[in-house]
């Protein structure tokens, strides 16, 4: 579900963990070239933003909590002077949100600073961390993250080599991760062996520099020309001797997040050659053959329904229409209502055009249902409308599993397609008709120069083996091995 239609509630839709960010270019304004890359980045999370920066000599960072134009100003960005820079975004899925949980995090290697940013979650955190408590070693915010910073350190500081600390992390580490790393002196960007999130690097003209992001919309922003994708297990470092790759683990079955493509991107990224946009207007296209219907109008829920209802309208014949009007300056965040407000039906982010959905039969096109009250909320609004009919099209197949890779989708019993058929959800929601793209249609949406997808969400089928203490405090009784 693209977005909640009352504030006080869980959102019901996949919530992304964060972003991350990096610049290695050497007489540039490295730290407000990352807070332009952030903003371009702000969709995968609003909790909290910061920026560190190596000058050659130590490492220095700003973070807080709140969006990236709330932490940064331009006193904070002209004390951030260095030739390297990482950012980061974060929508909390470990750690919770706090200041200590904000990235990226700062970590010391004897002398030697370090700064941190991770997208994504490890799944064995709990060994992990087990084994650095146990070696003395002292955690303060206990995300997967430290932690990861903490192997990294500890290994650095036998070898003496940075390169030698992320890769020995990264074959002691289980999950998703795309990480940016800035030393004083270089830029590191690496990837988990199954490249489950996002990462690409980018060039700045001129031989400028170079630029590391989690989505192509954030080299564009600044103007760097996309180059490739970090591969998955592989390091790229960035310093004054060039550019230079190492394996730092061997890859395995590739298994990019295909949910990238349904919602968490922006629309005007590319990923693995596959333009987002294009992904998610196909996807409309083929849910319109899958699950035709008899209307009036296709409506798309803001924003990221709009693209599958303009496909669904160019396939099935059907008329496009804008039905629904997003406010888009309430964030995340915002005053809460009275309950006398409540009871008015207030709706801060959505509302519906009734001059153009009375007495019509409407198909609404959305992105996902994970909780299911949303959805309920949005077909009484457009009925409230004055819809006659109301038939709901979902551009991604049915969330029957909980997500262990960086989204806010722990434990199978929140999401309402693991407990309910088809037909319940749909008579819960209160819809005429509902119906969900296949996998297959999704996969046939996405064509990217690769084969691989993680689809755990919907197949229940992990890339990544899932501990069993995660699968009896996340999964249903009757899904535990």
């Amino acid at each position: 579900m693209s977005t909640s239609v009352f504030p006080g509630e869980r959102p019901d839709r996949m919530e992304e963990e964060c972003a991350v960010f990096g610049v290695y270019a050497p007489g540039e304004d490295v730290a407000r070239m990352t807070c332009f890359g952030l903003q371009a980045l702000q969709h995968r999370g609003q909790e909290s933003a910061g920026i560190a920066v190596g000058d050659g000599e130590t490492v220095m960072a700003y973070k807080d909590l709140g969006l990236v134009t709330q932490v940064f100003d331009e006193s904070s960005l002209s004390a951030l002077r260095g030739k390297l820079a990482v950012g980061h975004v974060r929508y909390s899925t470990s750690g919770g949100a706090s200041w200590e949980s904000a990235q990226p995090h700062i970590s010391a290697i004897d002398e030697v600073l370090i700064a941190l940013a991770h997208n994504g979650t490890l799944v064995n955190t709990a060994y992990l961390r087990f084994q650095i408590v146990d070696a003395g070693i002292h955690l303060r915010a206990g995300t997967d993250s430290e932690i990861a910073a903490k192997i990294i350190g500890a290994v650095t500081q036998d070898t003496h080599h940075l390169t030698d600390g992320i890769k020995r992390a990264m074959r002691m580490i289980d999950g998703a991760y795309a990480m940016v790393l800035g030393s004083p002196d270089n830029l590191y960007a690496f990837r988990d062996p199954n490249g489950i999130r996002p990462l690409v690097m980018g060039k700045l003209p001129n031989d400028r520099g170079w630029v590391v992001s989690s989505e192509t919309c954030g080299l564009d922003i600044v103007g760097a020309e996309y180059v490739r994708e970090i591969e998955p297990g592989e390091i790229v470092r960035f310093g004054d001797d060039g550019v230079t790759s190492f394996v730092g683990t061997q890859p395995l079955e590739r298994a990019s997040c295909i949910f990238e493509y349904v919602y968490f991107a922006r629309p005007d990224s590319i990923i693995d050659g596959q333009s987002v946009y294009q992904s998610r207007r196909d996807m409309g296209r083929i849910l319109a053959r899958e699950a035709p219907v008899d209307a009036d109008l296709v409506l798309g829920v803001p924003d990221s329904g709009l693209p599958g209802a303009m496909g669904y309208s160019l396939e099935s014949g059907i008329p496009y229409s804008d039905g629904i009007v997003k406010n888009r300056y309430v964030g995340r965040t915002f005053i809460k209502p009275t309950d006398e407000m409540r009871q008015l039906g207030i709706r801060l982010k959505l509302n519906p055009l009734s001059s153009v959905i009375s007495g019509k039969r409407l198909v609404v096109i959305d992105d996902s249902i994970v909780r299911g009250n949303t959805s309920k909320k949005l077909v009484k609004m457009l009925r409230d409308a004055g819809a006659k009919e109301v038939h709901l099209r979902i551009v991604s197949p049915e969330t029957k599993w909980p997500c262990f890779y960086g989204v806010d989708t722990d434990t199978q019993d929140q999401l309402i397609s693991a407990r309910m058929t088809v037909d319940e959800v749909c008579e819960f929601v209160g819809a005429d008709s509902l119906a969900f793209i296949s996998i297959e249609g999704l996969h046939e949406a996405c064509k990217t120069n690769h084969a691989g997808f993680c689809d755990a969400c919907f197949s229940g089928e992990y890339p990544v083996k899932i501990p069993p203490a995660m699968q009896a405090r996340s999964f249903l009784p009757e899904n535990r091995s």
